[in-house]
């Protein structure tokens, strides 16, 4: 199962950060087991949360370019706060060295002023047609099914900057 971890964007600033949030509902099925007296969100998806903001920000700056971004490195990551049902977790994430194939951001989560997570992801990015030109076709639905999940996410001002995305 996958799961989406961003509710929306809510700042973006082309190749230097990116503002988004979850959203933590009482009905999110998870949380029936983790824990059943005291429900959070867990860890690996505050992580989560943070690679997918993460990667939305290098969707977002090169206009899909790259069809596969994925988590190559975690580093440091802290977990301080609980992020509780009814909360909202607001993912920071900013990059801090890239090359052509890995990009280093540092992260944090927050619930209004208080930390819950905070540390160091590196994501590598490319396209499938990059080891097999076969798969171009591939990367090109893979981009229609972006751009239109971004619609969901990306807010109407930001959209209309972006050319529609």
């Amino acid at each position: 199962m996958r799961f989406w971890l961003i509710d929306a964007i809510e700042e973006f600033v082309p190749g230097e950060r990116i503002v988004t949030h979850k959203n933590v509902a009482y009905s999110e099925e998870y949380l029936q087991d983790h824990f059943p007296e005291f429900p959070v969100l867990p860890g690996v998806f505050m992580l989560e949360a943070a690679t997918q903001s993460a990667a939305w920000l290098l969707r977002l700056t090169d206009n899909y370019q790259h069809t596969i971004i994925s988590l190559k490195e975690a580093k440091n990551i802290k977990y301080a706060d609980f992020v509780s049902p009814g909360s909202r977790l607001t993912i920071t994430a900013e990059i801090f060295k890239q090359d052509d194939r890995e990009v280093g951001f540092k992260v944090t989560g927050k619930v209004g002023e208080s930390t819950s997570l905070s540390g160091r992801i590196v994501l590598e990015r490319y396209c499938l047609s990059d080891d097999d030109p076969a798969m171009i076709e591939s990367d090109e639905r893979l981009r229609t099914s972006l751009k239109k999940w971004s619609k969901a996410i990306v807010n109407p001002t930001l959209q209309a900057t972006l050319g529609g995305a």
